[in-house]
Protein backbone atom coordinates (compact mmCIF):
# COMPACT_ATOMS: atom_id res chain seq x y z
CA UNK A 1 0.00 0.00 0.00
CA UNK A 2 1.08 3.63 -0.28
CA UNK A 3 0.02 6.77 0.19
CA UNK A 4 0.63 10.22 0.25
CA UNK A 5 0.77 12.81 3.10
CA UNK A 6 0.45 16.35 2.85
CA UNK A 7 2.24 18.28 5.87
CA UNK A 8 5.57 16.89 7.73
CA UNK A 9 5.15 19.15 10.84
CA UNK A 10 5.32 16.55 14.16
CA UNK A 11 2.21 15.45 14.17
CA UNK A 12 2.32 14.34 9.96
CA UNK A 13 6.28 12.69 10.98
CA UNK A 14 4.93 10.55 13.46
CA UNK A 15 1.47 9.47 11.64
CA UNK A 16 4.10 8.31 8.88
CA UNK A 17 6.18 6.80 11.19
CA UNK A 18 3.96 4.59 11.98
CA UNK A 19 2.36 3.94 8.70
CA UNK A 20 5.91 2.98 7.62
CA UNK A 21 6.53 0.51 10.84
CA UNK A 22 3.01 -1.11 9.41
CA UNK A 23 4.80 -1.83 6.26
CA UNK A 24 3.07 1.12 4.30
CA UNK A 25 4.71 2.98 1.80
CA UNK A 26 4.59 6.97 2.67
CA UNK A 27 5.52 9.20 0.41
CA UNK A 28 5.42 12.81 1.89
CA UNK A 29 5.08 16.98 0.26
CA UNK A 30 5.85 19.58 2.60
CA UNK A 31 6.14 23.66 1.22
CA UNK A 32 9.57 23.60 2.87
CA UNK A 33 11.55 21.07 0.90
CA UNK A 34 15.00 21.14 2.97
CA UNK A 35 12.67 20.38 5.98
CA UNK A 36 10.90 17.69 4.23
CA UNK A 37 13.97 16.18 3.09
CA UNK A 38 15.04 16.39 6.83
CA UNK A 39 12.29 13.98 7.28
CA UNK A 40 13.64 11.76 4.45
CA UNK A 41 17.04 11.60 5.96
CA UNK A 42 16.04 10.71 9.29
CA UNK A 43 13.76 7.80 7.69
CA UNK A 44 10.62 9.31 8.76
CA UNK A 45 8.79 8.91 5.17
CA UNK A 46 9.88 6.17 2.14
CA UNK A 47 10.37 9.47 -0.29
CA UNK A 48 9.50 13.00 -0.52
CA UNK A 49 8.44 14.79 -3.29
CA UNK A 50 9.13 18.59 -4.89
CA UNK A 51 5.28 19.72 -5.49
CA UNK A 52 2.01 18.54 -5.28
CA UNK A 53 2.24 16.98 -9.38
CA UNK A 54 5.18 15.07 -8.38
CA UNK A 55 3.71 13.86 -5.46
CA UNK A 56 0.59 12.95 -6.99
CA UNK A 57 2.18 10.98 -9.85
CA UNK A 58 4.53 8.75 -7.48
CA UNK A 59 1.10 7.56 -5.50
CA UNK A 60 -0.44 6.59 -8.43
CA UNK A 61 2.62 4.50 -10.02
CA UNK A 62 1.33 1.53 -7.92
CA UNK A 63 3.95 -1.15 -9.39
CA UNK A 64 3.42 -4.31 -8.89
CA UNK A 65 -0.56 -4.17 -7.89
CA UNK A 66 -3.15 -6.11 -9.42
CA UNK A 67 -5.93 -3.48 -10.55
CA UNK A 68 -6.11 0.12 -10.03
CA UNK A 69 -5.58 0.90 -6.20
CA UNK A 70 -7.04 4.51 -5.60
CA UNK A 71 -4.38 6.71 -4.83
CA UNK A 72 -4.75 8.38 -1.07
CA UNK A 73 -3.83 11.59 -0.07
CA UNK A 74 -3.67 12.28 3.42
CA UNK A 75 -3.79 15.80 4.77
CA UNK A 76 -2.10 16.56 7.38
CA UNK A 77 -2.30 20.42 7.73
CA UNK A 78 -3.84 23.65 9.62
CA UNK A 79 -7.78 23.58 9.14
CA UNK A 80 -7.34 27.22 7.45
CA UNK A 81 -4.92 25.47 4.77
CA UNK A 82 -7.10 22.81 3.50
CA UNK A 83 -9.33 24.40 1.04
CA UNK A 84 -6.28 26.39 -0.60
CA UNK A 85 -4.24 22.79 -0.39
CA UNK A 86 -8.00 21.24 -1.96
CA UNK A 87 -7.68 23.87 -5.05
CA UNK A 88 -4.42 22.93 -5.92
CA UNK A 89 -4.60 19.10 -5.21
CA UNK A 90 -7.99 18.25 -6.64
CA UNK A 91 -6.90 18.95 -10.59
CA UNK A 92 -4.32 16.75 -10.29
CA UNK A 93 -6.26 13.48 -9.05
CA UNK A 94 -7.98 10.92 -10.33
CA UNK A 95 -11.60 9.26 -10.58
CA UNK A 96 -11.32 6.70 -7.63
CA UNK A 97 -8.73 8.33 -5.64
CA UNK A 98 -9.34 9.68 -1.80
CA UNK A 99 -8.62 12.36 0.44
CA UNK A 100 -8.14 12.14 3.95
CA UNK A 101 -8.45 15.08 6.03
CA UNK A 102 -7.14 14.70 9.55
CA UNK A 103 -7.11 18.47 10.32
CA UNK A 104 -9.52 19.97 12.78
CA UNK A 105 -12.33 21.39 10.41
CA UNK A 106 -15.41 22.09 10.71
CA UNK A 107 -17.92 19.51 10.38
CA UNK A 108 -20.03 21.80 8.09
CA UNK A 109 -17.13 22.26 6.21
CA UNK A 110 -16.40 18.65 5.62
CA UNK A 111 -19.89 17.71 4.48
CA UNK A 112 -19.51 20.61 1.78
CA UNK A 113 -16.00 18.82 0.32
CA UNK A 114 -17.11 15.88 0.60
CA UNK A 115 -20.38 16.20 -2.06
CA UNK A 116 -18.01 18.37 -3.92
CA UNK A 117 -15.38 16.04 -4.05
CA UNK A 118 -17.69 13.19 -5.16
CA UNK A 119 -19.30 15.07 -7.76
CA UNK A 120 -15.08 14.27 -9.20
CA UNK A 121 -15.41 11.30 -8.65
CA UNK A 122 -12.84 11.56 -5.39
CA UNK A 123 -13.80 10.40 -1.95
CA UNK A 124 -13.26 13.01 0.71
CA UNK A 125 -13.06 11.43 4.51
CA UNK A 126 -12.84 13.76 7.44
CA UNK A 127 -10.78 12.30 10.09
CA UNK A 128 -10.69 13.28 13.50
CA UNK A 129 -7.32 12.54 15.25
CA UNK A 130 -6.47 12.77 18.44
CA UNK A 131 -2.86 12.20 20.01
CA UNK A 132 -0.52 15.06 18.71
CA UNK A 133 2.93 14.80 19.04
CA UNK A 134 2.76 11.83 21.76
CA UNK A 135 0.74 10.04 18.86
CA UNK A 136 3.91 8.04 17.73
CA UNK A 137 4.04 6.56 20.43
CA UNK A 138 0.80 6.20 22.15
CA UNK A 139 -0.90 5.99 18.80
CA UNK A 140 -3.83 8.32 17.58
CA UNK A 141 -7.85 7.94 18.14
CA UNK A 142 -9.40 8.05 15.09
CA UNK A 143 -13.12 9.66 14.63
CA UNK A 144 -13.76 8.83 10.74
CA UNK A 145 -16.36 10.37 8.69
CA UNK A 146 -16.97 9.15 5.18
CA UNK A 147 -18.56 6.91 2.54
CA UNK A 148 -18.57 2.94 3.88
CA UNK A 149 -15.99 1.47 0.81
CA UNK A 150 -13.70 4.37 1.16
CA UNK A 151 -13.35 3.58 4.69
CA UNK A 152 -13.04 0.13 4.08
CA UNK A 153 -10.09 0.95 1.56
CA UNK A 154 -8.10 2.98 4.27
CA UNK A 155 -8.69 0.62 7.16
CA UNK A 156 -5.02 -0.44 7.04
CA UNK A 157 -4.04 3.05 7.36
CA UNK A 158 -6.53 4.05 10.32
CA UNK A 159 -5.21 0.41 12.03
CA UNK A 160 -1.26 1.01 11.80
CA UNK A 161 -2.23 4.80 13.12
CA UNK A 162 -4.92 3.64 15.99
CA UNK A 163 -3.55 2.83 19.20
CA UNK A 164 -4.46 -1.06 19.41
CA UNK A 165 -5.97 -2.98 21.63
CA UNK A 166 -3.69 -3.17 24.74
CA UNK A 167 -4.41 0.79 24.97
CA UNK A 168 -6.97 0.26 27.83
CA UNK A 169 -8.51 -2.32 29.13
CA UNK A 170 -11.46 -3.80 27.54
CA UNK A 171 -14.58 -3.06 28.86
CA UNK A 172 -16.67 -6.70 28.15
CA UNK A 173 -13.54 -9.05 27.78
CA UNK A 174 -15.65 -11.91 26.41
CA UNK A 175 -17.12 -9.54 23.65
CA UNK A 176 -15.74 -9.73 20.07
CA UNK A 177 -13.73 -6.67 19.61
CA UNK A 178 -14.67 -3.95 17.35
CA UNK A 179 -12.69 -1.07 16.03
CA UNK A 180 -13.13 1.21 18.28
CA UNK A 181 -11.45 -0.50 21.02
CA UNK A 182 -8.33 -0.31 18.74
CA UNK A 183 -8.64 3.10 18.55
CA UNK A 184 -10.40 3.89 15.45
CA UNK A 185 -14.43 4.14 14.67
CA UNK A 186 -16.02 4.81 11.33
CA UNK A 187 -18.56 7.48 12.89
CA UNK A 188 -20.80 7.96 10.36
CA UNK A 189 -21.16 9.36 6.91
CA UNK A 190 -19.13 12.61 5.46
CA UNK A 191 -18.49 15.30 8.59
CA UNK A 192 -19.12 12.97 11.09
CA UNK A 193 -15.50 12.25 12.08
CA UNK A 194 -15.29 15.80 12.64
CA UNK A 195 -18.44 16.30 14.44
CA UNK A 196 -17.54 13.66 17.09
CA UNK A 197 -14.07 15.55 16.92
CA UNK A 198 -15.43 18.85 17.44
CA UNK A 199 -17.34 17.72 20.80
CA UNK A 200 -14.27 15.75 21.87
CA UNK A 201 -12.69 18.86 21.97
CA UNK A 202 -15.57 20.74 23.51
CA UNK A 203 -14.81 18.11 26.65
CA UNK A 204 -11.51 18.41 27.02
CA UNK A 205 -12.21 22.55 27.57
CA UNK A 206 -14.49 21.27 30.45
CA UNK A 207 -11.73 18.89 31.72
CA UNK A 208 -9.03 21.50 31.40
CA UNK A 209 -10.96 24.28 32.99
CA UNK A 210 -11.89 22.18 35.97
CA UNK A 211 -8.55 21.15 36.28
CA UNK A 212 -7.16 24.51 36.02
CA UNK A 213 -9.97 26.06 38.81
CA UNK A 214 -8.68 22.97 41.13
CA UNK A 215 -5.36 23.79 41.40
CA UNK A 216 -5.95 27.77 41.21
CA UNK A 217 -8.13 27.02 44.59
CA UNK A 218 -5.39 24.67 45.95
CA UNK A 219 -2.85 27.50 45.11
CA UNK A 220 -4.69 29.88 47.12
CA UNK A 221 -5.27 28.03 50.06
CA UNK A 222 -3.02 29.84 52.25
CA UNK A 223 -4.50 33.55 51.78
CA UNK A 224 -5.58 33.53 55.60
CA UNK A 225 -1.94 33.14 56.50
CA UNK A 226 -1.42 37.08 55.73
CA UNK A 227 -4.62 38.22 56.05
CA UNK A 228 -5.33 41.44 57.87
CA UNK A 229 -9.35 41.60 58.47
CA UNK A 230 -10.09 45.70 57.79
CA UNK A 231 -13.72 47.46 57.68
CA UNK A 232 -14.11 47.71 53.37
CA UNK A 233 -16.99 47.86 52.32
CA UNK A 234 -15.86 47.15 48.52
CA UNK A 235 -14.60 43.26 49.09
CA UNK A 236 -16.87 40.80 51.79
CA UNK A 237 -14.40 39.97 54.67
CA UNK A 238 -12.87 36.27 54.93
CA UNK A 239 -14.81 35.03 57.63
CA UNK A 240 -12.14 32.65 58.99
CA UNK A 241 -9.09 33.38 57.99
CA UNK A 242 -7.32 30.37 59.94
CA UNK A 243 -9.45 27.94 57.38
CA UNK A 244 -6.73 29.17 54.85
CA UNK A 245 -3.68 28.37 56.40
CA UNK A 246 -2.18 25.64 53.90
CA UNK A 247 0.72 25.66 51.89
CA UNK A 248 -0.21 23.06 49.27
CA UNK A 249 2.14 21.80 46.97
CA UNK A 250 0.49 21.68 43.64
CA UNK A 251 2.77 19.74 41.86
CA UNK A 252 3.16 17.08 44.71
CA UNK A 253 -0.65 17.44 44.95
CA UNK A 254 -0.85 16.68 40.48
CA UNK A 255 1.47 13.82 41.21
CA UNK A 256 -0.75 11.90 43.68
CA UNK A 257 -3.45 12.20 41.89
CA UNK A 258 -2.47 10.42 39.29
CA UNK A 259 -2.55 7.60 41.44
CA UNK A 260 -5.47 5.50 41.81
CA UNK A 261 -7.71 8.70 42.21
CA UNK A 262 -11.31 9.16 40.40
CA UNK A 263 -10.08 12.51 38.18
CA UNK A 264 -6.47 10.67 37.04
CA UNK A 265 -5.87 11.24 33.29
CA UNK A 266 -3.28 11.53 30.29
CA UNK A 267 -4.47 15.78 30.90
CA UNK A 268 -3.33 15.08 34.43
CA UNK A 269 -0.23 13.14 33.52
CA UNK A 270 0.42 16.48 31.23
CA UNK A 271 -0.28 18.69 34.51
CA UNK A 272 1.95 17.00 36.25
CA UNK A 273 5.01 17.29 33.69
CA UNK A 274 4.38 20.52 33.41
CA UNK A 275 4.54 21.19 36.91
CA UNK A 276 7.94 19.22 37.35
CA UNK A 277 9.96 21.10 34.27
CA UNK A 278 8.38 24.49 35.69
CA UNK A 279 6.88 24.81 39.21
CA UNK A 280 5.90 28.22 39.36
CA UNK A 281 4.74 28.33 35.83
CA UNK A 282 6.96 31.28 35.32
CA UNK A 283 6.51 30.75 31.33
CA UNK A 284 3.10 30.87 31.09
CA UNK A 285 1.28 34.33 30.79
CA UNK A 286 -2.17 33.14 31.20
CA UNK A 287 -3.73 33.78 27.80
CA UNK A 288 -5.49 30.69 26.74
CA UNK A 289 -6.07 30.44 22.82
CA UNK A 290 -9.43 28.69 21.47
CA UNK A 291 -8.42 26.95 17.92
CA UNK A 292 -12.21 26.70 17.24
CA UNK A 293 -13.88 23.56 18.67
CA UNK A 294 -15.02 24.96 21.64
CA UNK A 295 -17.01 27.99 19.63
CA UNK A 296 -18.84 24.95 17.19
CA UNK A 297 -19.60 22.92 20.03
CA UNK A 298 -21.49 25.33 21.14
CA UNK A 299 -23.20 26.34 17.49
CA UNK A 300 -23.94 22.98 17.66
CA UNK A 301 -25.02 22.83 21.00
CA UNK A 302 -27.65 25.87 20.08
CA UNK A 303 -28.82 24.49 17.01
CA UNK A 304 -29.84 21.14 19.07
CA UNK A 305 -31.11 22.71 22.04
CA UNK A 306 -29.01 21.23 24.36
CA UNK A 307 -27.77 22.50 27.09
CA UNK A 308 -24.09 22.97 27.76
CA UNK A 309 -22.70 24.64 30.94
CA UNK A 310 -19.66 23.47 31.77
CA UNK A 311 -17.91 23.63 27.88
CA UNK A 312 -19.74 26.99 27.95
CA UNK A 313 -17.85 28.57 30.71
CA UNK A 314 -14.59 26.75 29.93
CA UNK A 315 -14.72 28.86 26.50
CA UNK A 316 -16.00 32.13 28.13
CA UNK A 317 -13.01 31.54 30.22
CA UNK A 318 -10.59 31.59 27.64
CA UNK A 319 -11.91 34.94 25.99
CA UNK A 320 -11.59 36.48 29.81
CA UNK A 321 -7.83 34.87 29.82
CA UNK A 322 -7.10 36.85 26.75
CA UNK A 323 -8.46 39.68 28.42
CA UNK A 324 -11.75 40.29 25.88
CA UNK A 325 -13.78 41.13 29.09
CA UNK A 326 -11.79 43.82 30.44
CA UNK A 327 -14.05 46.86 28.63
CA UNK A 328 -16.86 45.02 30.35
CA UNK A 329 -15.21 45.30 33.80
CA UNK A 330 -14.64 48.72 33.50
CA UNK A 331 -18.21 49.35 32.80
CA UNK A 332 -19.15 47.75 35.92
CA UNK A 333 -16.56 49.63 37.73
CA UNK A 334 -17.84 52.97 35.91
CA UNK A 335 -21.39 52.33 37.39
CA UNK A 336 -20.39 51.39 40.70
CA UNK A 337 -19.34 54.35 40.93
CA UNK A 338 -21.31 56.25 39.64
CA UNK A 339 -24.39 55.01 42.10
CA UNK A 340 -22.83 54.35 45.17
CA UNK A 341 -19.70 56.12 45.21
CA UNK A 342 -17.20 52.53 45.32
CA UNK A 343 -13.84 53.08 44.82
CA UNK A 344 -12.04 51.25 41.92
CA UNK A 345 -10.73 48.07 42.55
Amino acid sequence: MKVGIIGLGRMGEGMSRRMMKAGIEVWGYRRNYAKAQESFEKGYVSGVATSLESLVQVVHNQEGMIGKAPGIFQLVIPAELVEETLNELLPLLSDGDIVIDHGNSNFKDSRKRAERLSKLGIQYIDCGTSGGVYGLERGYCLMVGGATGAVSVCAPIFRALAPGLSAAPRTDPYSTSTSAEYGWLHCGGPGAGHFVKMVHNGVEYGIMQAYAEGFNILHHGNLGSNYTKEGDAEVAPMENPKDYEYDIDCAEVAELWRRGSVVGSWLLDLTADVFRHDHDLSKFDGGVSDSGEGRWTLHAAVDLGVPTPVISAALFERFNSRHLGEFGNRILNGMRYMFGGHNVR
